[in-house]
């Protein structure tokens, strides 16, 4: 095992040693790193997109869990009003209905052109 590392120590000694070699390493090197720099701006960029949809979605979330609950205490009120008012609806539909039964002639048989 340290024989061959040995043999690969001279190998890159060797080669770091002509100016060919050497150049276009660092430009491999320098095109990875750019690379790696562009990626990661790209990904930062990909997340901040992803937030700002994501508190779009959970703004829209609690509008409609707002909406809801203002429905459902709305509901509630009207409840509570529809009991309030009940018992005269009740007496006013009773008494129209009793004015319904009665006859009309009944009620006007006693005016001067029957009699």
């Amino acid at each position: 095992m340290r024989a061959i590392w040995e043999q690969a120590r001279a190998a890159v000694a060797t080669a770091a040693k002509k100016p060919k070699v050497r150049k276009r390493v660092f430009t491999v090197l320098g095109v990875f790193l750019i690379l790696q720099i562009y990626f990661v701006r790209e990904i930062l960029a990909a997340e901040l997109i992803f937030c700002f949809g994501f508190a779009i979605l959970l703004a829209l979330g609690g509008l409609f869990y707002v909406v809801g609950a203002i429905g459902e205490r709305g509901l509630d009120l009207t409840e509570a009003g529809v009991r309030a008012i009940a018992p005269y609806a009740r007496r006013g539909y009773v008494a129209i209905e009793d004015l319904s039964r009665r006859s009309f002639r009944s009620a006007h048989a006693r005016s001067e052109s029957v009699q």
